[in-house]
């Protein structure tokens, strides 16, 4: 789905409202002026003077109001000075423990607080540091955070899910709830994990939805610090939830997909059976297979 943003002037939002008059529709976000769509497309006027159109043939709109595509891309028209959600997800690589998913409303009065705590990726974070600071975080900025246990995740792998699609449906229904609350975000940014295309195709199966307009893009962890703050939320989840579930089943559960989670499982499988690693893993990974075949080398 293209994503496309043009600023025009006071003339030209008048122009635009007068054209798509016949399409608007109501918007609750209060820095958007209206909102329409028309032909499959998704076109919302803020008070900025920005404009957002979304869908298949959003050039085609765009174009009609001086849309230039080697001259203004949505990437470029991205920026930290407005109010936005972003959202990240961690443990989607790790065979044991959960799938954490948080979205963040950070506005620019937030930044100066941010910064003043280190805050950055999480993956250039030590755990240590990212456990002090989340529970600041945590208390001070709006966010939803997400937590598909090991045991509900095989579940819904089960109904067919795949690790795409269960990932679309928890960053959706995030930001969902997080605009239930009613902050009112300029612009949402989700870390990419797929192709908008493929994003979109997952989502429509989706029964919560919005009218926000919703930017994929790479390393945004990087990039912007609402996705920062979602990241370092997120990494603290799923450290917790590993640390849970090597309590119950006894075994120190590593992070990540490495050969140590291979024996870990073996040495699972060994005690509790399937049953074990249901409870602690992500069944579909290959460690399982892997883990099978120690305890049958063992034996």
């Amino acid at each position: 789905m293209n994503n496309l943003v043009i600023t025009v002037d006071k003339r030209q939002k008048e122009k635009i409202k007068a054209y798509y008059t016949a399409y608007q529709q109501p918007s609750n976000n209060p820095y958007v002026e209206a909102f329409f769509k028309v032909d499959g497309v998704s076109i919302t006027l803020y008070q900025s003077g920005k404009v957002m159109f979304q869908g298949e043939h959003a050039n085609l709109h765009a174009q009609k109001w001086g849309y230039q595509a080697e001259k203004t891309t949505p990437k470029q028209d991205l920026s930290q000075q407005v109010p936005m959600i972003g959202t990240d997800e961690v443990g989607n690589g790790s065979y044991f423990g959960g799938l954490a998913v948080v979205a963040s409303f950070v506005t620019p009065s937030d930044h100066a607080f941010l910064k003043s705590l280190g805050v950055d990726d999480s993956k250039r974070l030590t755990d240590q540091k990212i456990c002090q600071i989340a529970p600041l975080l945590k208390e001070k900025i709006p966010h939803q955070a997400l937590l598909l246990t090991p045991k509900k995740y095989n579940e819904v792998i089960e109904r067919g899910y795949n690790a795409v699609s269960v990932k679309v449906a928890l960053h959706n229904q995030a930001i969902f709830l997080l605009l239930q609350k009613g902050v009112a975000p300029e612009q949402i940014v989700i870390d990419a994990f797929t192709s908008s295309k493929n994003y979109n195709r997952y989502l429509a199966q989706e029964a919560n939805r919005f009218p926000n307009p919703v930017t994929l893009e790479e390393k945004a962890e990087g990039k912007y610090l609402a996705v920062a703050v979602s990241s370092i939320i997120a990494r603290a989840m799923f450290l917790e939830n590993l640390a849970q579930l090597s309590h119950e089943i006894g075994y120190s559960l590593p992070s990540g997909a490495g050969k140590k989670s291979d024996y870990v499982a073996r040495d699972i499988l060994a005690q509790y059976g399937m049953a074990g690693l249901e409870k602690t893993a992500k069944l579909h990974f290959a460690n399982t297979q892997k883990a099978q075949a120690l305890l049958s080398h063992r034996k």
